[in-house]
């Protein structure tokens, strides 16, 4: 069992109607039919989410995705309408909210990995094969892949873990047609974001995406994209393989959470405890540095 140590209550605007509390983000929906997405300074970890939020985090979150559409606009077409906050919408929402596109959302997390870490490095231990692609011997974790594969998955519940398939699979569940250009679109992205870190210092090791099919049935990417929530970034001078890489994401917040300080036994159905200070603080201090680096401006 897991999930929120406390769900939070939805905040009530006039004119939005709310439409579900995710681990991150708040969804709603306007009078136009569109959505608002508001980021939180939530954080998960281990399938919950935890009672200590990260000051800033929702910020950087959209504004990092942001930047990204951006560059990406011209491989797939994206969901923000507008970054304008609906009126009455607390003020606390500015900076963290999108007006976005009402898509038909197809229900696979697609991930594409350039390199073998993670749950892909648990299954290559096994057979060799990353969601049923064949891979070669000699691998490590860390290593980098012979070229990026798409590994996708089955989008679970708040506390449950999403589950890796097969691109038959997938191809099953939503169709040959849709299933190729999942694909083509995730390594396309992949291979564009990937090249733009790397010349800024930063290792894209996975990533993952959502794409939804908008009124002209166009595949949109949706939700957020290439953030420390959604992808494992690197520091490229520090990559070694044959090890786990320092990242520039939740790391703090999972090691503190293990240790024996924490108190904490992952295997029972206690809830974990609040963050100390100093974690939070390292913690958002690696979430604007991967901000800073890749965007080249300062927070």
């Amino acid at each position: 069992m897991s999930g929120f140590v406390e769900k939070p209550e939805p905040v009530q605007v006039p004119g939005l109607v709310h439409l579900h509390t995710g681990k991150v983000r708040d969804l709603y929906q306007n009078e136009a039919g569109e959505l608002v997405m508001v980021a939180s300074d939530r954080i998960s970890a281990y399938d919950w989410v935890l009672p200590t939020e990260i000051p800033d985090k929702g910020r950087v979150l959209t504004r990092l995705s942001l930047w990204w559409f951006d560059q990406l606009a011209d491989l797939v077409p994206h969901h923000v309408i507008s970054t304008e906050l609906p009126a009455g919408a607390p003020a606390d929402w500015a900076g963290r909210t999108t007006v976005c596109k009402s898509l038909r959302m197809v229900p696979v997390e697609c991930v594409a990995r350039g390199y073998l870490t993670g749950s892909g490095l648990v299954e290559y231990n096994q057979d060799r094969t990353v969601c049923g692609v064949a891979l070669p011997e000699g691998l490590a974790d860390g290593s980098e892949l012979p070229a990026p594969i798409f590994t996708p998955a089955t989008k679970a519940e708040v506390g449950e873990h999403d589950e890796n398939v097969s691109y038959e699979e997938v191809a099953r569940q939503v169709g040959a047609d849709t299933a190729a250009q999942l694909r083509q679109a995730t390594l396309a992205v992949y291979g564009r974001a990937r090249d733009i870190a790397r010349e800024r210092g930063i290792v894209l090791a996975d990533t993952k995406f959502e794409f939804g099919f908008d009124a002209g049935d166009v595949l949109t990417l949706a939700d957020e994209v290439l953030t420390p929530d959604s992808s494992r970034f690197w520091p490229a001078e520090q990559w070694e393989p044959g090890r786990s890489q320092p990242s520039y994401d939740k790391q703090f917040v999972r090691d503190w959470l293990t240790s024996p300080a924490s108190g904490w036994d992952r295997a029972s159905e206690q809830p974990p405890p609040a963050l100390p200070a100093e974690v939070v603080e390292q913690t958002r201090a690696k979430y604007i540095e991967a901000y800073e680096r890749l965007t080249g401006t300062s927070w």
